[in-house]
This record gives C-alpha cells, sequence and structure tokens, in this order.
C-alpha cells in the first residue's frame, strides 16, 4: 500500500509503498477512503506532541472493513466505519462508565502509538471502528464524515460538560481554529448566545459567519467593556477556551460572570493565576474536557445524518499535496478543517 510515513519530528513526509496491515487477533482492516487534517496531527509532525516514529500520523477517517480477526465483533466486511482516536481497553471502571478519555489501562493515541490515517489501509482494535450510519451518505462527503469523530464529537462533549443551555452567554478562545470554528457551529445550534476571542482578525468574517455575535481579538484592550455591553452587566456564563495559555485562561476567568465555567481544551501545559477569593464568590468552575467518548462520536453522526451540523471543509488534498496542506494548518492560514481523499 502507499502511505505517508514520518520518520521523526520536523520532518517532510515519505511517500513510501509498504507492506499491507495484516490483522492481529481482535483487530481488524480497513481501505481508507479519507483522512482529516488539523492541528493535533500537525503538532505531530513538528515535534511538539511525541510519537512512536517512524509513524503514520492521522485519525479522522473515513474507511472500509476489508479484513476482520475477531469472532465477537459486530463489524463486517464492506461496513463503513470512522475511528475512535484514543487506545483504552474497553474494561476499566471509566471505560464502563463511558468515560474512555480516563482510561486507566490507556494505550496511547492513533497515529502516535500506532499507524494512523495517512494511508491507503488501517488496522486497528475491532473496537476502534465506529460503523457508520446507514443514513449518511459518506461516499459523496468523504471528508465532512471523516472528521466528525473529532471536529464535531470534541465541542458536542463540551456543550455537555459546561452544562450550556439555550440564551447562555460563552467566549469561545480559539474560535478561528479547526476545533473552534465547529464549537461556534454548536453552540449555534443549542441556541446559546456565543463571541469570538480571536487573534487572527482575518478570520472574524468566517467566526461570525458560523455562529459568533462578534469577534474581538483578545489584544483588544477593550474587550472588557464589549463583554460588559454583550451580557448586559453580567458577564459570561463561560469561556472555551482551545488555546490554555497562561494569558488566555487568566482571560477568560476575568470575563466570567457568577457561576461562570471556564472549559480548557489546549494542551500548553503553563500553569496561570486566578483569585480564590474570585472564584470563591462567583463560584467559579474549572472544567477540563480533552477528546471525546464512543457514544459522543456515535451522537454527533447522527446529528449529521439529521442534517443539524455540517462540518466545514475549506481546504482538500492528496498525498502528493499533504505537505502544503500541513503548511498551511502550521500558518493558521485555514479555517475549519482540511483534509486528504486517500
Amino acid at each position: 500500500m502507499k502511505a505517508l510515513i514520518l520518520n521523526g519530528p520536523d520532518q517532510k513526509f515519505s511517500l513510501e509503498s509498504i507492506e499491507d496491515p495484516v490483522p492481529k487477533k481482535g483487530y481488524a482492516v480497513a481501505k481508507v477512503l479519507a483522512c482529516g487534517s488539523g492541528l493535533t496531527i500537525q503538532h505531530v509532525k513538528k515535534g511538539r506532541i511525541t510519537a512512536n516514529y517512524p509513524i503514520i500520523i492521522g485519525h479522522e477517517i473515513v474507511a472500509e472493513i476489508v479484513e476482520i480477526n475477531d469472532e465477537n465483533t459486530s463489524l463486517k466486511i464492506g461496513m463503513p466505519v470512522t475511528a475512535y482516536f484514543y487506545l483504552t481497553c474497553g474494561n476499566c471502571k471509566w471505560c464502563n462508565l463511558d468515560r474512555e478519555t480516563l482510561c486507566t489501562n490507556f494505550n496511547g493515541y492513533i497515529g502516535r502509538q500506532i499507524n494512523g490515517g495517512y494511508a491507503e489501509f488501517i488496522t486497528l482494535p475491532v473496537q476502534n471502528f465506529i460503523p457508520i450510519p446507514n443514513n449518511i451518505d459518506y461516499k459523496n462527503n468523504l471528508l465532512e464524515v471523516a472528521v466528525i469523530c473529532d471536529a464535531i464529537a470534541t465541542p458536542f462533549k463540551v456543550i455537555k460538560k459546561g452544562r450550556f443551555i439555550s440564551k447562555d452567554k460563552v467566549g469561545v478562545i480559539g474560535a478561528g481554529g479547526g476545533l473552534g470554528i465547529h464549537m461556534l457551529k454548536m453552540l449555534k445550534l443549542e441556541n446559546i448566545d456565543c463571541i469570538s476571542i480571536e487573534s487572527k482578525e482575518e478570520k472574524f468574517l468566517e467566526c461570525n459567519k458560523h455562529g459568533s455575535i462578534f469577534s474581538v481579538s483578545p489584544n483588544d484592550k477593550d474587550i472588557l467593556n464589549k463583554v460588559i455591553e454583550f451580557t448586559k452587566g453580567n458577564m459570561l456564563d463561560g469561556i472555551i477556551d482551545f488555546v490554555s495559555s497562561k494569558s488566555s485562561l487568566e482571560l477568560g476567568v476575568s470575563l466570567l460572570g457568577n457561576g461562570g465555567r471556564l472549559l480548557t481544551l489546549g494542551g500548553s501545559g503553563k500553569n496561570f493565576v486566578s483569585s480564590s477569593s474570585k472564584m470563591l464568590d462567583k463560584e467559579l468552575e474549572l472544567i477540563g474536557s480533552k477528546y471525546c467518548t464512543k457514544q459522543e462520536v456515535k451522537d454527533s453522526l447522527d446529528l449529521y445524518a439529521k442534517g443539524l451540523i455540517k462540518p466545514m471543509i475549506s481546504k482538500i488534498s492528496n498525498f502528493e499535496g499533504a505537505e502544503t496542506l500541513h503548511h498551511d494548518i502550521e500558518e493558521s492560514s485555514i479555517v475549519g478543517r482540511a483534509g486528504l481523499i486517500i
């Protein structure tokens, strides 16, 4: 099969012909039709996130099952599937509670610890393949369907974790990114009033188009007054921070009103400072939210099947154009998601 091999951090892809994968016991093989491209896998390419190099990156896939080595799975040959990003055990306390992101026996990620979707075929544990419902026309919407398992399912989880309800007022930091723009779409779907806090002003128009009432730079000296005016002095019910730097988290706390929730999804690993008295007086909540559960992937597929949500795909490429595509991702010039047709 053909595959894009990443031989080390911050290296160019190597398009190679390698042996087709053979499924070991409990695994299946699928023919990859498309794979999403976002900042998470670009971090792996640049070496900001570690991986078992050489590696095939990519986890947002749409594929068709071609081989199965498991007698107890419901998977069938020819079945269309997407993938669950985390390699979990399925048996621990957290997996049994449908909170797989906290799996006690977590084994890593597709595209970091085992090969991912930038290839013609992929082999995964059978439990990591999630069937695509029959009422989804995946063949004519390859990349839209491929990215649902992260770009839609992750924001879907955020709505639940933040307990946001209709007419709440929420700010999204990093709203112009691949997850941020879909967060706006999900908030709009739930009738939640949201604003975009985005450092790249050239992305304001797209943010406003996809659900934001207005957009503002985090460096705008008047941001506090704009939020006061927007909320009629009550401040925000929630901040969803896809950047999660020291400055963005501290900004987020400063914009919250009584009972406000700060949800962090970024991975900068930086400490930030907040007043304990302010958190106490306002009963503020700090909530971590990473990826999603398998059920949330299924629920997101159902939303798409019903026509309630549609991923934004702004750039499509192939193996030969992957290097240029990832350059654009690195430069933050892509709004929404991009991906490869395999």
